[in-house]
């Protein structure tokens, strides 16, 4: 069983003893620090709260909403709803911040708090340190009777956010209405069901279900990787589906299968979406030091600028921003649109998609033939407590200085055919080491050549 306090939000599996899981106890005590640190700060007395499909989602809304209003704070509470779509609503509710139920795309036993502020983007490092800083102290001082906050509930948002991806100028509804195309979706048992049908009746495509009870019993793994999509690639083949679609249980990833049944590629999602925009307005993109070099070359193929940010929604946004990046995004399928909110959003990705493949007039597999294909390796390094992971890899970065390196997060060397990118682990004694070559065996080479590197550093010692 586990808790996680982190400057990014509070995350646990449900039940057990307090101070070690996700128990009503914590949830109390981290939804109260949250909602302090949002007085003392000035911040409108407002917080818009959203949950995904979860079993203990509603039981972990109603303890953050009683603690919000016990502090004084307004609670809008949008019920079930997707990450993106609570994104969006804070800003148009006016609210100080927003909570976020969601443990994204971990097991059901998991649930989490995620933070956002009155942009509707999630909070920065230094004021998730000062968050941290205020639950440790414990020192909160409630509203007396007369201040408690109010309670709303809020429905339509979905159909807005509907509405505001249609309204984008990278969508064309008129396009993919045209195609007919049947489309099935993978709805993973949480807010897919209730969000991406809508939007795909919207663009006139036929939506074939699965796991579409909205119950959070997930059939499957909730991470949408190639071992948890079976039955979606073949479900596509077996009904001549032009495209499959998995998100994970809050609707901010998106993994997209083609008309053989085969994925796209988590990575390649961002890819498509970006070459799309860059086709229609020259710009710049920028994605994590961990996501495929494939978005670099599209984005020169337009003549804009990539970029990458350290790992971390927050710091691709606050990327983004310095860049003036038309699209950008992560790896795992998160697409984030400037022109709509600054937040991964799988239902815009949907949209802008499907409007690439039905002007396009090729096939979801012909598009991927048109990228530079890489591939990925997602490796780790062992440590032990004698090991200084800042040396060691200090130490790499000597040991490769004549290539062209980055050092914002962790360690990422560039080769002339691929990279690798070592990172220390937040909860695990590891060092994570993703590695892309132009062949699976080329990635597994560089991930070779790391380890190596290290057991002769480590041999010196």
């Amino acid at each position: 069983m586990t808790l996680i306090k982190s400057i990014s939000g509070f995350r646990g599996t449900i039940g057990g003893f307090a101070g070690d899981n996700l128990t009503p106890q914590d949830i109390v005590e981290c939804t109260a620090a949250f909602g302090y640190w949002l007085l003392k700060n000035g911040a409108a007395p407002k917080v818009v709260i959203g949950r995904d499909g979860r079993i203990s989602g509603q039981m972990v809304s109603q303890l953050a909403t009683a603690t919000l209003m016990g502090l004084g704070i307004d609670v809008v509470d949008l019920g079930p709803s997707t990450t993106p779509t609570v994104e969006m609503a804070v800003p148009m509710e006016k609210a100080g911040a927003g909570i976020i139920i969601t443990a994204s795309h971990n097991p059901k036993q998991w649930n989490a708090l995620k933070f956002v502020n009155a942009r509707g983007e999630f909070i920065s490092k230094a004021d998730g340190e000062a968050l941290l800083a205020l639950l440790d102290q414990g020192e909160i001082n409630y509203a007396d009777v007369d201040q408690l906050g109010n309670y709303t509930q809020k429905e339509g948002y979905i159909e807005r956010h509907i509405e505001a991806i249609l309204d984008l100028e990278w969508v064309d509804a008129d396009a993919v209405r045209e195609q007919g195309y049947k489309v099935v979706v993978d709805c993973i048992n949480s807010t897919g069901t209730i969000s991406i049908p809508p939007l795909l009746e919207a663009l006139g495509c036929e939506a074939i279900l699965l796991n579409e009870n909205m119950n959070g019993d997930f059939a499957h793994n909730p991470e949408p990787l190639a071992k948890h999509l079976i039955d979606l690639c073949q479900t596509v083949k077996s009904t001549g589906a032009a495209l499959g679609i998995a998100v994970d249980p809050d609707v901010d990833r998106l993994a997209l299968v083609d008309e053989t049944g085969e994925l796209f590629g988590e990575e390649y999602t961002l890819v498509a979406v970006a070459d799309y925009i860059l086709s229609q307005k020259k710009g710049n993109t920028v994605s994590n030091l961990s996501s495929t070099r494939a978005l670099r070359d599209v984005t020169q193929k337009h003549g804009g600028t990539y970029y990458a940010s350290a790992v971390g929604e927050v710091n691709v946004v606050s990327q983004m921003k310095a860049a003036e990046a038309v699209i950008g995004g992560e790896g795992n399928g998160g697409i984030i649109v400037p022109d709509l909110h600054y937040g991964r959003d799988a239902l815009a990705g949907i949209a802008i998609f499907l409007t690439f493949l039905a002007k396009s007039a090729k096939t979801v597999s012909e598009l991927k033939k048109t990228y530079p294909a890489y591939y990925m390796v997602k490796d780790k390094i062992q440590l032990t407590p004698a090991i200084d992971v800042d040396h060691l890899l200090k130490s790499l970065e000597q040991l490769f200085k004549e290539e062209e390196y980055s050092t914002i997060d962790g360690l990422k060397i560039d080769f002339e055919h691929g990279w690798v990118h070592l990172r220390k682990s937040n909860t695990e004694p590891i060092i994570r080491v993703y590695s892309e070559g132009r062949s699976t065996e080329e990635a597994q080479q560089l991930a070779q050549k790391m380890h190596q590197a290290v057991e002769g550093i480590l041999g010196k010692e």
